[in-house]
């Protein structure tokens, strides 16, 4: 085989357009409440189907739709084992993504730094 060493090497990596758009069909997916849900459920953890069922207070059917849109979209992976299901989101940047967007973007946590920081204010004023 004789190849030029002119002869353009076809590029396989994304371009940046295309990375664009990978990270707003993700962020899109993450974007709906029960996805939300299933995500903040699944944490660090790996949990069954049956499992996250329980804890996001739905059906096992809209459950599983649900999961197989993240998984579409690499945000989650699946694990068989014999007749159960096994989800957990696919890597440390991921999981670390989902804690600060629930840190930074839920009312709960925001009221509680809050209140931590107007404790911290009034300990410093005391002293």
């Amino acid at each position: 085989m004789n190849i030029s060493p002119r002869e353009p090497v076809p590029n396989t990596s994304p371009s940046e357009d295309e990375y664009s758009t990978l990270t707003a069909r993700a962020l899109k997916a993450m974007a709906h409440p029960l996805r939300w849900r299933i995500l903040c459920t699944l944490g660090s953890k790996e949990l069954s189907v049956s499992e996250i069922v329980e804890r996001a207070g739905t059906s096992q059917s809209n459950v599983s739709q649900h999961l197989e849109q993240l998984r579409n979209k690499n945000i989650v992976i699946a694990r068989k084992e014999a007749n159960r299901v096994y989800y957990r989101i696919r890597n440390d940047q991921l999981l670390m993504l989902i804690g600060t967007m629930r840190e930074v973007l839920c009312p709960a946590n925001l009221d509680a730094r809050q209140s931590a920081k107007q404790e911290q204010a009034q300990q410093e004023r005391s002293q």
